[in-house]
């Protein structure tokens, strides 16, 4: 009796180590089965890099009306997702200051040109990033 329990015992280890090691971490939304990565060897840049991000930003943001009148000021961090072909998806607030700043900043984003997306292992991928998004009041 021992003898079968100790078998089993070791066949059970063996299978769950087996299902632990190909259990995939890269993602928590998936899209036509391609994973979503948070760490990546290649990040993903915007075209000009940071600077001409912020730019962008600078150029096509406009204080909210509400959020002026409310003495609203902060900063709206925005998540997206950088496709493989470098276009952004899925844009959504992950902590926002109300006011109409949250939407402000989402429709900035959702307005940007494409990425130069991550890679990994030379290969590009999806990846998430997140923007910060100040909005000071003037």
């Amino acid at each position: 009796m021992k003898k079968y329990f100790f078998a089993i015992l070791i066949v059970l280890t063996i299978s769950i180590n087996n299902y632990a090691q190909n259990i995939d971490t890269t993602d928590t939304i998936k899209k036509d089965n391609e994973p979503i990565f948070t760490t990546v060897e290649e990040p993903a840049k915007y075209p000009g890099g940071d600077e001409a991000l912020k730019k962008f930003i600078d150029e096509n943001i406009k204080y909210p009306t509400q959020a002026i009148q409310e003495n609203i000021s902060g900063t709206v961090f925005v998540q997206i997702i950088i496709e493989k072909d470098g276009s952004i998806s899925d844009v959504k607030v992950l902590r926002g200051i109300g006011g109409g700043c949250d939407e402000e900043a989402v429709r900035v984003i959702s307005k940007m040109p494409n990425w130069i997306p991550a890679k990994q292992k030379g290969i590009p991928v999806r990846s998430f990033y997140i923007i910060p998004i100040r909005f000071v009041l003037p």
